[in-house]
C-alpha cells in the first residue's frame, strides 16, 4: 500500500495480533464492517459468492494489505470472504478506531484510489471471463496472481477455476496446454512459472483454445 514509513507503523500499533491457519476464514461475506485487518506476513484470497451460489476469485493479497476497509469506511456489509492461503498475521484495528486514523493522518484520498483501482481490477476480470477464450483466461489469470505472489501461484486447479470461471478439468487441459509450451510447470496445489514475459506475450495475444 501507498503509505509511508511512520502511518504504516502507527497502523500495526494501533491494532491486537491476530493469527490465521492456512485454509482459515479471515473475514466472511455478509459480516458487519467491525474491524480492519492488516496482513503483516503470508497471502490470503478475495472471493465473490454470487446469488445463484457460485464462488469467483478475486484477488490474492499479502503482506503490506489492508483488508476489510472498503467495507469499515463505507458502512457496509463485508462485500466478500477473504480465506488464508497459508500462516497468516494479521493486526485488528477495530473500525471506529480505524476511522479515526485514516482522518488523523489523511489516508482518505490513498484509500479512494484504492478503492477505485480494485473496483476497476474486479470489472476487468468479468468482463475477460464473459468474453475470452478459455486457454487466455487461464494465461491472464495466472499473469495477474504471479505478480501478486512471486512466480510461484500457491493455487490448485479448482482456485484457478474460481478466478476464470471455468470447471477443473478445462483449467488442466489448459495448464497441461502451457506446460507443452514450456511456461509453466505444475505441481500439486502450485504453478511454477518458467517464462513469465512468454506468458505475458500469450495473455496479451488472445490467443487460446475454446
Amino acid at each position: 500500500m501507498d503509505v509511508t514509513a511512520g502511518v504504516w507503523d502507527r497502523l500495526i500499533t494501533e491494532g491486537t495480533g491476530k493469527r490465521f491457519g492456512a485454509g482459515e476464514v479471515v473475514l466472511r461475506q455478509g459480516d458487519p464492517p467491525t474491524h480492519v485487518l492488516i496482513l503483516v506476513s503470508g497471502r490470503v484470497k478475495v472471493l465473490l459468492t454470487l446469488p445463484q451460489g457460485e464462488v469467483l476469485l478475486l484477488a490474492v493479497r499479502g503482506p503490506g494489505e489492508l483488508l476489510g476497509e472498503i467495507a469499515v469506511l463505507g458502512g457496509d456489509d463485508r462485500s466478500a470472504t477473504v480465506v488464508a492461503i497459508d500462516a497468516c498475521e494479521t493486526r485488528v484495528v477495530a473500525a471506529e478506531r480505524f476511522r479515526a486514523l485514516v482522518r488523523s493522518t489523511g489516508l482518505q484520498d490513498e484509500l479512494l484510489r484504492r478503492a477505485v483501482r480494485r473496483f476497476r481490477e474486479a470489472e476487468a476480470w468479468r468482463g475477460e471471463i464473459a468474453t475470452l477464450p478459455a486457454g487466455t483466461r487461464v494465461a491472464r489469470a495466472l499473469v495477474r496472481l504471479a505478480v501478486a505472489s512471486g512466480e510461484t501461484v500457491w493455487l490448485g486447479q479448482m482456485e484457478i477455476g474460481q478466478a476464470v470461471g471455468l470447471s477443473r478439468g478445462v483449467v488442466a487441459a489448459e495448464l497441461a496446454r502451457l506446460r507443452d509450451l514450456g511456461l509453466v510447470v505444475t505441481e500439486r496445489r502450485r504453478v511454477v512459472i518458467l517464462d513469465l514475459p512468454g506468458l505475458r506475450d500469450l495473455a496479451d495475444s488472445g490467443q487460446g483454445s475454446v
